[in-house]
């Protein structure tokens, strides 16, 4: 067994470990964001030696929260009233065969969001809403603006302060409802809203609604004394369904959710001594299974999608597979950590980095690796302190060196000041993709301030784009120039983006109206190639704006957009017959130089 002690700052290693990575080259990394129970500390380890990278001083002892992508890592701290977002360094670019990953350090993103206890923190679909119980309402915002260390909030309001919950679902908001005689009990139901803040539909009714989760393209939300509910997008916004207990289950209930990766279930909390698997699709919903101890703590593997791990009070770790609902490994691990006493007394925290399973042993000043393969002890790093909760992010991927005779760096070296522009999947790029590749997207995926390049045509800008293209294109410069002209063509020279509203810039002046996702369609071009134009519907706002809005990009299911072309109006059916004026917009924040280097570089 390996012993590692942490010892001095690795930032070094980790700036350069990209850098350093010749062409094509595999690399893995992982790390632990570990918070100290009774501390205002997060410390970051490489999981694969033990090594301290950076430790960060925050304003409170924190609960831990990780994005889905790993880009971020949130620290909750209820009692100092605060959210901090940290940049975890580790980001990956997914081209469909492979995936490539940038390693960088780990830094503070200089974002913090304040209110008064902050409690339930929740994302969804890149949109993350963190509730502060003591004014009822929840602070909603993107992450890539949390990244940037800049955030543009809006705020969505419950009936009163209470200890609740947002999920934001599209252009709709999942609102906790207080109980109206005491809110200082449980919420008993929930509500959707709109993007005006209107209630749409009935109050579902969720006596001692808590915990949260989501798996794949359905939200879980547990803690109702006679089952969950499940949340799915309808044609209208989200449809919120009670899914109840069935008859003969022992008494219990789901408080605490975790959704499944890889594999579409939940696993939930059922009492003391228990776990329950649900699964909305089949007919029997709920399976139980009993566990030899109190339970502590659970996590499920995102990597071997068929397991989970649940950690006892005797100090064992089990393994359970959750396709055959049953225990399968159990491994001792620490002393006892007795579930009597108070709620929040130091414990043990279990995640899953890569090849292991990670527990913390916060009276040990300890974390154990359990190998996921063997189900041994494969190692334990010494912290300094209780380490408590601890989240980890990571992966492989490949490193790519993309300078070429000329120089050009197409992927960092551009002097883009870190704007990256890829292609993702080629073939896809191109317009060669099975129908089964395309996936809705949320409009966040447009979200930015972005200029038209129309005007950088007209006044000779784009030149040596054209002239770049006339050198292996089969139309001269002045011929490349005519056709984008009728491309690009367009009198609104500025779009805003947000989580669900657009602001059109027409000679200065301002139009903006919301909009919400009404699908995609499937073109197919007279080349024999195939495009994807994803539609927004207005659902209120200025009656000059359009209808409709449809985004192309070459991009086939979610992903931030680094540019796109825009076809709008009132009719959506005449605007998918549009395929000769495609206004084309690029970040705002780009120079003209920059975006030449971005369009020779394609």
């Amino acid at each position: 067994m390996r012993k590692l002690i942490l010892g001095a700052s690795a930032l070094a290693m980790a700036a350069s470990l990209a850098g350093a990575a010749f062409a094509d080259e595999e690399v893995t990394a992982w790390r632990l964001f570990v918070s100290d129970h009774a501390e205002p500390v997060v410390t970051v380890i490489d999981a694969l030696d033990g090594d301290v990278l950076d430790k960060f001083t925050i304003r409170g002892p924190a609960n831990l929260f990780r994005s889905a992508g790993g880009e971020a890592v949130y620290a909750v701290q209820g009692a100092a009233g605060v959210v901090t977002a940290i940049a975890s360094g580790i980001s990956f670019d997914d081209h469909g065969d492979h995936a490539d990953i940038d390693v960088e350090a780990p830094k503070l993103t200089g974002f913090e969001l304040s209110g008064k206890a902050p409690s339930h923190f929740v994302e969804h679909d890149g949109h993350w809403a963190a509730f502060f119980d003591g004014e009822g309402l929840a602070r909603v915002f993107e992450e890539h603006e949390a990244l940037e260390g800049h955030v543009e909030t809006r705020e969505v309001a419950a009936d009163a302060p209470h200890h609740g919950v947002v999920i934001p679902f599209g252009s709709h908001d999942i609102v906790s409802v207080p109980d109206p005689a005491d809110p200082s009990k449980p919420p008993v139901g929930v509500k959707v809203v709109d993007s005006n803040g209107n209630q749409v539909g009935d109050t579902v009714e969720c006596v001692g609604l808590h915990g949260e989760a989501t798996s794949g393209n359905l939200v879980a939300l547990g803690g109702c004394a006679d089952g969950i509910l499940v949340v799915r997008a309808g044609s209208e916004g989200p449809v919120v369904e009670p899914l109840r207990f069935v008859e003969g289950m022992p008494q219990g209930r789901v408080s605490a959710l975790l959704g499944g990766k890889g594999l579409q279930y939940f696993l939930g909390n059922y009492g003391a001594d228990k776990v329950v698997l649900i699964d909305p699709a089949e007919a029997e919903a709920f399976r139980i299974v009993d566990l030899p101890m109190r339970r502590v703590h659970f996590a499920v593997d995102p990597v071997r999608a068929k397991f989970a791990y649940i950690f006892t009070e005797d100090g064992q770790l089990h393994q359970l597979d959750v396709v055959a609902g049953a225990i399968t490994h159990s491994l001792k691990l620490t002393d006892p950590y007795s579930m009597d006493g108070h709620w929040s007394d130091p414990r043990p925290r279990v995640a899953v980095a890569g090849d292991n399973v990670v527990v913390t042993d916060p009276l040990k000043g300890l974390i154990h690796l359990v190998s996921a393969e063997t189900f041994r002890k494969s190692g334990e790093i010494a912290v300094p302190g209780k380490p408590f909760n601890v989240v980890s992010v990571g992966g492989s991927g490949k490193v790519h060196d993309h300078g070429g005779e000329d120089g050009h760096d197409h992927a960092h070296g551009d002097g883009l000041e870190g704007h990256s522009h890829h292609h993702g999947d080629d073939q896809i790029y191109k317009g060669y993709f099975e129908d089964t590749q395309v996936k809705d997207r949320p409009l966040s995926d447009w979200a930015g301030d972005w200029q038209s390049v129309y005007t950088l045509l007209q006044d000779g800008t784009l030149d040596p784009v054209m002239a770049h293209k006339a050198e292996s294109g089969s139309k001269t410069a002045d011929e490349y120039r005519a056709y984008y002209e009728t491309g690009y063509r367009t009198d609104v020279e500025r779009i805003e983006i947000g989580s669900d509203s657009v602001k059109f810039y027409k000679d200065g002046k301002l139009i903006e109206a919301h909009y919400a996702s009404d699908g995609y369609e499937i073109l197919t071009y007279e080349a024999g190639n195939r495009g994807v134009r994803f539609i927004f519907k207005k659902t209120g706002g200025d009656a000059a704006a359009p209808q409709y809005i449809q985004f192309s990009d070459h991009k086939i299911a979610p992903e931030a957009a680094d540019h796109y072309h825009l076809y709008w109006g009132d009719d959506r059916a005449a605007l998918l017959k549009e395929v000769t004026n495609w206004p084309t917009y690029y970040p705002s924040s780009l120079s003209n130089e920059q975006i030449v280097q971005e369009m020779i570089a394609h």
